[in-house]
């Protein structure tokens, strides 16, 4: 893909995303994050990842994610893991409930390449507990990302992705079955060290109200990933 096809597809995306419902509840968010994966052998890895999230609606920092994963390679593409997520959220500043989760996925990486990037996918189940509320919420969370070197070579380059939650069950804290909220992220990813790396864009996370005006926050994303 040449550079003027490159920023074409870009501003189509943008303008995809940014474009609103009439009747669209909005809100403007910073997610920052941080990850570290370390190789524990030649099949063995374990990581860990931190996620702050703030909002203008919601005061501040609304909610924290905590995430510890033990993954394991089969050949060169295919990576199952599990592990927990400590979820903490707030309501202006002040901690309002916690939740936590179990975690599996399996990641499906360069799965097929073409206009000079490479498409990789992942399939997300969680189990979700929360405090002083009944039962577990089960749900999916299928994942796209498309990525495209600036330059033949090159240690930046565009990324483009979507990744969709769909509820499989209700429960006091997870009212609705089916879609529940889409994320679009479209970001540069760039190389700061040997195994230090920078991703920062925007993503359009759009959710899905029954009955209701939907919601949509635009968020400006931040995130460092340390690979050891």
């Amino acid at each position: 893909m040449k550079k003027p096809q490159l920023i074409i597809s870009a501003a189509v995306l943008i303008a995809t995303v940014l474009a609103s419902p009439a009747h669209a509840r909005e809100d403007h968010q910073l997610w920052t994050g941080a990850g570290v994966s370390v190789k524990l052998s030649d099949k063995w890895r374990i990581s860990q990842d931190w996620i702050a999230r703030f909002s203008d609606k919601r005061n501040g920092l609304y909610e924290i994610e905590v995430a510890t994963l033990a993954g394991y390679k089969f050949g060169k593409s295919i990576t199952v893991a599990a592990g927990y997520v400590h979820n903490p959220q707030y309501s202006e500043g002040d901690f309002s409930v916690l939740e936590r989760r179990a975690r599996e996925q399996v990641t499906f990486d360069n799965v097929a390449a073409f206009a000079g990037g490479k498409l990789s996918a992942r399939i997300r189940a969680e189990q979700r507990w929360r405090e002083n509320a009944d039962g577990v919420g089960w749900r999916l969370r299928p994942y796209l990302k498309y990525s495209l070197p600036f330059n033949k070579g090159s240690k930046t380059s565009l990324t483009l992705s979507n990744e969709t939650f769909v509820n499989l069950n209700t429960t006091g804290f997870q009212r609705t079955e089916g879609f529940d909220r889409m994320r679009n992220l479209i970001a540069v990813n760039t190389s700061l060290a040997k195994s230090l790396s920078v991703e920062a864009g925007y993503l359009n996370q759009y959710g899905f109200v029954r009955d209701g005006d939907d919601t949509i926050d635009h968020v400006a994303s931040l995130a460092l990933s340390l690979s050891l």
